[in-house]
């Protein structure tokens, strides 16, 4: 009987260790759940248009090459069900994308069940950050994304809350695949006609679908100044943009200070500096009055030709640059916060200063009244310092074969070119603002091609079909660091007759 006893009090004990991370999981889902705001429901479902147009309302979407272009239009529960019902398909196979990485990289079922858990208990509150419209927003786009094929994951909503703050949980932590994009602007005569400038490379490692499936999205708020955001379906937070006013902005990855679970994320911040500030006083004015989750840099270019970098960071006093002519940006900070341990990091163990020296090297040399196919080339450089060749693909590069988007905006003619993909490989198409914004304008009427740059040599070469073939390597040293492989016999030069390979490579 005592033997049977203790057997029994054995089996209770496993029974109970068995049990009790079910139990806590069950308790963390319980505890921490996101439950949508009141909002007044949508409907509506797209029509077809000529030319593949889907229309919803005056939301509609086409392609435009590879291009999604697409409008939103009214109040934040239009917008977000015109969102969830023309990009349905889309947002579909971009979230699934994600999932199959977070199964990639993290193949042990319980411990991605613990990682989300910690997620959940750690950012319960992420949407307290957000305003009541984006809250609104989210909670009928979450309505519109029907049937759900990861409700069994999370609920709808909570799940949208935990995508609309991507940027900023992907960057709390520490090999975030954000620390790695390269802009700069030019104004006054080191631009053509004297325009303002900004281009930038997007590097957003988190599956090609980003790249193949990038959206430009045309948001008309009730009440605010329209603008355009470069990102992707299921994301109308910009990361990319310019609006009507002419103010363009892009977001830069950076680290310091301490990340914090509470605040806005950035793309909702810079939604809300396309839709009021005319210039880039009124965007500093806004920046400087909400509180980042994340440190981030912001580059700021107005149809003035003003330019402002603002390095933003948890609990620190916003830090405003202030240029004009030709201004670099990678991903170090250069105000109080260049000192902070993160960002000494950054500077040690990623390609910043490599693809900073290399940008100083073009803008440079770049000739006053450059245009806008001398700034595409700038962004497709493959080179380091100094000229040296590299191994395509290679981190230290301008143009690691890593952007998820490249555009180049020019906010004095209130147009984007926006990179058609593979990254900067194909062409580059052109979206006129002036027009596509105007809340007149029909895509049923217009719909001639848009204009386009000439794709990269390199995709017709055959030396971007072998890079492929190799599996896409990123040497460059662990995250892109400086100290990495030197280029060797595999170095490419993009400009050589034998199609961009070393002589000595394979």
């Amino acid at each position: 009987m005592k033997r049977a006893a203790r057997h029994r009090r054995k089996l209770i004990a496993a029974a109970a260790l068995l049990a009790a991370p079910v139990l806590a999981h069950l308790g963390i889902a319980a505890a921490t759940r996101i439950e949508p705001p009141p909002f007044a429901a949508a409907s509506g479902e797209p029509s077809a248009g000529p030319a593949g147009l889907r229309v919803l309302g005056p939301a509609y979407a086409r392609r435009r090459g590879k291009i999604l272009e697409a409008r939103l239009a009214g109040t934040p529960e239009e917008i977000g069900h015109q969102h969830g019902r023309l990009f349905y398909p889309e947002m579909v196979k971009n979230e699934g994308t994600l999932h199959e990485q977070f199964r990639h990289y993290v193949p042990v079922a319980p411990l991605r069940w613990l990682l989300m858990d910690l997620s959940r208990l750690q950012f319960r509150g992420v949407d307290e950050g957000m305003t009541d419209a984006v809250r609104r927003e989210i909670a009928a786009q979450a309505r519109a994304f029907s049937p759900d094929p990861f409700d069994g994951l999370l609920p709808t909503y909570h799940r949208f809350v935990f995508l609309q703050s991507l940027y900023d949980i992907a960057l709390s932590f520490e090999h975030s695949p954000l620390i790695g994009c390269t802009s700069f602007a030019l104004t006054g005569e080191a631009s053509a006609g004297g325009h303002a400038v900004l281009a930038r490379n997007f590097d957003f490692e988190a599956g090609p679908v980003f790249d193949e499936g990038k959206a430009v999205f045309l948001v008309h708020e009730q009440g605010r100044i329209p603008y355009a955001s470069v990102s992707w379906p299921g994301l109308v937070g910009a990361v990319t943009g310019m609006n009507a006013a002419g103010l363009a902005l892009v977001v830069h990855g950076g680290r310091a200070g301490e990340p914090r679970a509470a605040g806005e994320p950035v793309v909702h911040t810079m939604r809300e500096v396309l839709g009021r500030a005319g210039g880039v006083g009124e965007a500093l004015a806004i920046l400087e009055a909400r509180a980042p989750m994340v440190s981030h840099l912001v580059m700021l270019v107005d149809a003035a030709g003003d330019v402002a970098i603002a390095e933003r960071a948890p609990g620190a006093p916003l830090h405003a640059r202030r240029g004009r002519g030709k201004v670099p940006l990678t991903n170090h900070f250069e105000g109080p916060l260049a000192g902070d341990p993160r960002n000494r990091r950054v500077e040690a163990e990623t390609s910043t200063h490599a693809r900073r020296r290399r940008l100083d090297e073009r803008l440079a040399a770049l000739p006053e009244g450059a245009t806008i196919e001398a700034a595409v080339d700038i962004l497709r450089d493959k080179r380091g310092p100094g000229g040296a060749p590299l191994p395509l693909g290679d981190r230290r590069a301008i143009d690691a074969l890593i952007a998820t988007h490249a555009v180049v905006m020019d906010a004095t003619a209130r147009v984007l070119w926006v990179s058609e993909g593979p990254h900067l490989a194909g062409r580059f198409l052109r979206f006129d603002l002036a027009r596509l914004l105007d809340p007149a304008f029909d895509p049923a009427v217009d719909a001639a091609e848009p204009a386009a740059l000439p794709e990269d040599p390199l995709l017709t070469s055959g030396a971007y079909a072998a890079w492929e073939r190799a599996g896409s390597p990123h040497p460059g040293g662990e995250r892109g660091s400086e100290h990495g492989s030197e280029h060797g016999n595999d170095a490419v030069d993009p400009s050589s007759p034998d199609g961009g390979r070393g002589r000595d490579a394979p």
